[in-house]
C-alpha cells in the first residue's frame, strides 16, 4: 500500500517538474502519469477491499499535490488581502476542484475496467480527461490553467503543430504517450512475445517522435510574411493597491503617456496600455467629455496613425434591466452595468469598446450567482465586483483608421485558445493582451501567464503584444518566440515592428474539434457505465479485466 502512495506522489512530482515556468522539462509530461497507472493496475489486480475508494484516494493525492505545487500563487494573491486562514480556505477551491475532476477521469477509467477490456478502458480515460478539460473551461467555475496541453508552453518549439490542433492536441499526445509507455512496461513485466514488444515499441516511438520532428521542421522553416506595424506596449509598474488608493487616475495616465512617448516613433500605429490602466469608473456614453480623453487626445494627436488600446473600468446606464448583471441604482432611478473594458481611442476622436467576457470566478462574477448569492461579501475581498461584472458574449475586433484589426484580449481570457481564435477569425491581424499580473506578486503565476501567450501565437500565427501593469510585458512572434520582454516590477515601455498576418490556421477555422470528439466519447463510455453489469458478463467474458 505504501508503495502505491509513493508512486502517486512520483507522478505528482513529475507533473510539477514538467510544468512552466521550469525550463527544458516539458517532455516529462509524456511519462509523468506512468507511476500512477502502475499504482492503479496494482490495486486492480490485488485482493485489496474497497478498491474504488483506494483508487480515488491515490489519484486525488496525485492531482491535489500537482495543482497545489504549480498554482501556489493563488494563495499568495489571496493572502495579501485577507487573513491567512481565509486565504487557505478559498485557495482550496482552485487547488481541489480541478484535482477532483482529474481524479474522476481516472476513477471512471477504473470503473470501465470492471466491465470492458483495458484497451477500451484507456480510450475511455482519454475521453473522460478531455471531457473534464472542456467542462473546466466552459462552466461558471472555469479555470483551464492546468490543462495538460498548456504544459508545453515553455517548450513551444515542440508543439508548433498546435496551429492544427490547439492545446487539446497536446493533451491527447500526453495521455496516449503515457498509456503506450505503460503498455510497454506491462509487456516486459508479463513477458510479452518479442515480436509484439517490438511492434508496440516501434509504434510508441513513432507516436512520440513524429510530432517532435514535425514541430522542429515547422519551427525552423516557418517564415513570416513581411507586413510591418510599429507597436508600443507600456508597463507603468503601479502598485495594484495604490491604483485604487493613494495614486489618482490623472497621475497614472500622465505616467502612461510619458512612458509611451519615450519610445514612440512617428509611424507608431498602436499604443497598448494594461488592464484597468484608467481606474475611474467612466460612463461609456460620455467618454469623449471625460478628463481621461482630454489628456489622451493631445497625446495621440502627435502620431498620425496613432491608436491607443487601454484597459478601463466603465459602466452603462439603462432605463430598464437590459442584462442579467444590471442592477437598480435608487439614487438615479436607473439600472447600471459595470464592465472590465478594453477601449480603443483614435486621434480622430472615435472610440471602440470591448467588455471582458471570460470573467474570473469569484473576483469578477459570482459563479452560479443565484445559488451562491450569499457569498458576495466574501468575493468582495478579492477586489472585484460583488454583483458581478457585465460582459459580452463573443469577442469583437478593434479596427484602426488604417484598417488594422487588433484582438483586445483581457488578462484571464488569454488562456482560452478557441476564444482568442475567434478574434482572428473575425479579422484580427495581431493579438493585444492587456493584464494586471501584479496581484500575484513575484511568483510563477506571472511567468505561466506569459508562457501561455506563446501558445496563442502558435495557434493563430499572430504576433502578441502584451502589456502588463506589472509582471512581464512582451512581444511574441508568430512562432511563439519571445522577442522582447520587460523585467518584473519595472516601469518601462517596449516597441517593436511586428508583422501583421491575415492567413487563418486550421485551428482558427475549426476550433476545439478534439475537445468535441472527447466529450462525445465521454458520453458513450458514460452510457456504458450505466448499463447493468450482467450485460457485459453474459455477452463477452473476454471483455473482463485481465
Amino acid at each position: 500500500m505504501k508503495n502505491n502512495y509513493f508512486l502517486a506522489l512520483t507522478s505528482a512530482a513529475l507533473l510539477w517538474l514538467a510544468w512552466p515556468p521550469i525550463p527544458y522539462t516539458s517532455i516529462l509530461l509524456l511519462i509523468a502519469l506512468i507511476p500512477l497507472l502502475i499504482a492503479i493496475e496494482s490495486i486492480i489486480n490485488s485482493d485489496t477491499k474497497k478498491k474504488s475508494k483506494y483508487i480515488f484516494r491515490i489519484c486525488f493525492i496525485t492531482f491535489l499535490t500537482w495543482n497545489t505545487a504549480s498554482i501556489y500563487w493563488v494563495f499568495n494573491s489571496l493572502n495579501a488581502v485577507m487573513p491567512t486562514a481565509t486565504a487557505i480556505l478559498i485557495s482550496l477551491i482552485p487547488f481541489g476542484l480541478a484535482a477532483i475532476l482529474m481524479t474522476l477521469a481516472f476513477w471512471l477509467y477504473y470503473r470501465l475496467r470492471t466491465i470492458i477490456s483495458r484497451t477500451w478502458s484507456f480510450a475511455g480515460l482519454v475521453c473522460f480527461w478531455i471531457g473534464y478539460e472542456y467542462l473546466h473551461q466552459s462552466w461558471d467555475l472555469a479555470f483551464p490553467w492546468m490543462n495538460l496541453g498548456n504544459g508545453f508552453a515553455k517548450s513551444h518549439y515542440l508543439v508548433q503543430w498546435y496551429e492544427y490542433t490547439g492545446t487539446y492536441g497536446g493533451t491527447l499526445w500526453v495521455l496516449v504517450s503515457n498509456i503506450l509507455l505503460f503498455e510497454i512496461y506491462l509487456g516486459f513485466k508479463n513477458s510479452m512475445k518479442i515480436k509484439q514488444q517490438g511492434v508496440l515499441l516501434f509504434g510508441t516511438l513513432a507516436y512520440i517522435l513524429i510530432p517532435v520532428l514535425g514541430s522542429l521542421i515547422i519551427y525552423f522553416r516557418y517564415q513570416e510574411k513581411e507586413n510591418p506595424a510599429n507597436i508600443v506596449v507600456v508597463q507603468p509598474n503601479i502598485d495594484p493597491y495604490a491604483k485604487y488608493g493613494s495614486m489618482n487616475s490623472g497621475s497614472q495616465i500622465d505616467q502612461l503617456i510619458r512612458l509611451s512617448d519615450s519610445v514612440a516613433q512617428p509611424n507608431t500605429e498602436y499604443f497598448i496600455w494594461p488592464e484597468t490602466a484608467i481606474t475611474d469608473y467612466t460612463d461609456e456614453k460620455n467618454i469623449l467629455s471625460s478628463i481621461h480623453f482630454k489628456k489622451i487626445s493631445p497625446f495621440l494627436a502627435k502620431y498620425k496613425n496613432g491608436n491607443l488600446i487601454s484597459g478601463i473600468e466603465s459602466y452603462a446606464l439603462y432605463n430598464i434591466a437590459k442584462t442579467p448583471t444590471s442592477r437598480f441604482e435608487k439614487e438615479i432611478n436607473k439600472y447600471s452595468d459595470y464592465f472590465n473594458t478594453a477601449i480603443q481611442f483614435e486621434n480622430s476622436g472615435k472610440v471602440q469598446f470591448y467588455h471582458k467576457s471570460k470573467l474570473v470566478p469569484g473576483v469578477e462574477q459570482v459563479p452560479f450567482s443565484e445559488a451562491l448569492a450569499f457569498m458576495k461579501p466574501v468575493f468582495a475581498n478579492f477586489g472585484g465586483s460583488t454583483g458581478g461584472y457585465g460582459k459580452q458574449d463573443a469577442p469583437s475586433v478593434f479596427y484602426s483608421q488604417s484598417g488594422i484589426g487588433a484582438a483586445p484580449v483581457i488578462c484571464y481570457e488569454s488562456i482560452w485558445g478557441a476564444y482568442v481564435a475567434e478574434y482572428v477569425e473575425k479579422g484580427a491581424l495581431f493579438i493585444a493582451i492587456i493584464t494586471n499580473d501584479a496581484w500575484w506578486g513575484n511568483t510563477s503565476g506571472k511567468d505561466q501567464h506569459l508562457q501561455y501567450a506563446k501558445l496563442r501565437a502558435i495557434e493563430t500565427r499572430r504576433w502578441v503584444a502584451r502589456s502588463a501593469n506589472t509582471g512581464i510585458s512582451a512581444f511574441i512572434n508568430q512562432r511563439g518566440d519571445i522577442i522582447k520582454q520587460s523585467s518584473w516590477w519595472t516601469a518601462t515601455a517596449l516597441k517593436a515592428d511586428i508583422n501583421l498576418n491575415d492567413q487563418l490556421t486550421f485551428y482558427v477555422k475549426h476550433g476545439d474539434y478534439i475537445a468535441y470528439a472527447g466529450c462525445f466519447g465521454s458520453g458513450i463510455f458514460g452510457l456504458l457505465l450505466l448499463l447493468p453489469y450482467s450485460v457485459f458478463k453474459k455477452s463477452d467474458k473476454k471483455l473482463m479485466p485481465q
